[in-house]
């Protein structure tokens, strides 16, 4: 069992501190291109990029802090800095535990971010950015995201920005006998039809791709009719409200088709967004993007603060527990180099025995055998004690059976993970004295 040797540190730009405009300055081309480049900085171990439509999030695993938030300006570097905000080690543990659950969403406890944190784990580990510590981290939140949904009632009601878009539509205008349009076949597009398909009597879906608009027209119970890209200028005309949530790169609407649109509601809740800007200016419809669901969303994160209280106990203890299994994990060099040493031992002294002694192979297994039962019987002891001490960060007992046990080990510095995690009050004056110079200006930080 290994475990990287560097630390991790996060970036979050989210709808928390930034605007619309400030996530699509930030978003890159898609996740997996964003790991390759972070990939490229040779400071970075690992690499995991999460972006939806409200967060672009980054998680790196460096040598330090500094190495990893220098490597982090690709994606921070073109939004205003107090838009940004920083993790070191645990930060970044705990808040992607909390995004995983649901907690940190515009919807509180939304579902969609669990799928999501999956798909964006899927993507760092295609492009190689996922290695020991990012492993334990990513899949740790991922079982917090499910337990979050299994035990509490986090999920409840408004759970998505497609269904929080709906609500929006159903408290603001008369939807009985209208028309729905949904521009959009992905996830988001799926629910905002599904929601939209029990308010309406007619809906229209419209994709680049018009199978994948055919297959969600045959899943809703209403009369519903897919629709190509290039047929949206009709498709608007027709429709009374317009919910838009595809994944391209520029707005799938211009100004002049929604100007002859007539009376229209439309919630944009693509990313970037597919609705210009300057259609908010037309007296003839009323445009809501993320910035503005904020009204739905608030409602539905006070009707689960109870629920959110009882996902926090999960994300506390899932927390703890992933920082004793880090632990414990930095225990496994000392103990796998105690083991080979031991090993080598053996396996000489036994060798020299048995080629004084004028034995059958039945009985050179039965010394061998005995060998090894002493090793592990002799071994168990200090492999229970060091891990313990790697709980309780206890460095000096580490250090002193890495030096004795470990012929490449010197005196030079723990793990980087090991210091980031110390408490530099904890430190005895005798062991500070005995420490490297790196090592105390990384602790003194």
């Amino acid at each position: 069992m290994t475990i990287g040797t560097g630390v991790i540190t996060g970036v979050s730009i989210s709808h928390t501190r930034a605007s619309v405009d400030e996530l699509e300055r930030s978003a890159a081309r898609s996740q997996r291109a964003a790991v390759a480049t972070l990939l490229d900085d040779p400071t970075v171990e690992e690499a995991y990029v999460l972006q939806t439509c409200n967060r672009v999030e980054g998680y790196v695993v460096a040598d330090t802090f500094d190495a990893g938030r220098s490597a982090l300006d690709v994606l921070t570097g073109d939004v205003p800095a107090d838009t940004v905000r920083e993790y070191d080690h645990e930060e970044s543990l705990r808040h992607l535990l909390r995004v995983a659950a649901g907690l940190e969403s515009l919807v509180l406890g939304e579902d969609q971010i669990l799928g999501q944190v999956r798909d964006a784990y899927e993507d760092a580990r295609v492009e190689g950015g996922i290695g020991p510590l990012l492993e334990d981290g990513v899949t740790k939140a991922i079982h917090v995201g499910e337990r979050a949904r299994t035990e509490t009632r986090i999920n409840e009601g408004v759970v998505s920005l497609a269904s929080a878009a709906v609500q929006l539509v159903d408290d603001e205008c008369h939807l009985h006998d209208a028309t729905g349009l949904v521009v959009g076949a992905g996830e988001m597009g799926t629910l905002a039809a599904k929601s939209l398909a029990t308010r309406l009597d007619r809906l229209l879906v419209a994709n680049r791709t018009v199978p994948h608009a055919e297959h969600i027209a045959k899943t809703v119970d209403v009369d519903a009719s897919a629709v190509a890209l290039n047929a949206l200028p009709a498709a608007v005309s027709e429709a009374d409200v317009v919910v838009s949530a595809t994944g391209s790169p520029s707005a799938v609407f211009d100004v002049e088709t929604l100007a002859e649109a007539g009376e229209t509601f439309l919630v944009d809740i693509a990313q970037p967004r597919d609705i210009p800007p300057a259609a908010e200016d037309l007296d003839t419809l009323t445009v809501y993007d993320l910035d503005r669901l904020e009204a739905v969303t608030e409602k539905t994160r006070r009707q689960r603060e109870q629920a959110a209280e009882a996902v926090e106990r999960i994300v506390d203890e899932e927390f703890e527990r992933l920082l004793r299994q880090y632990k414990r994990k930095r225990a496994d060099r000392v103990i796998s180099a105690m083991y080979e040493s031991a090993e080598r031992v053996k396996a000489q002294e036994v060798g020299t025995a048995l080629q004084k002694l004028d034995l059958d192979a039945e009985s050179e297994a039965v010394v061998e055998a005995m060998a090894d039962a002493i090793v592990s019987q002799l071994l168990a002891a200090p492999t229970s004690s060091l891990r313990d001490a790697a709980e309780e960060d206890d460095w000096s007992t580490i250090q002193t059976a890495l030096q004795l046990f470990d012929p490449n080990f010197g005196p030079e510095s723990p793990p980087p993970e090991f210091v980031a995690s110390m408490n530099p009050e904890d430190i005895p004056e005798e062991m500070r004295e005995e420490m490297p110079a790196a090592v105390l200006d990384q602790l003194d930080d």
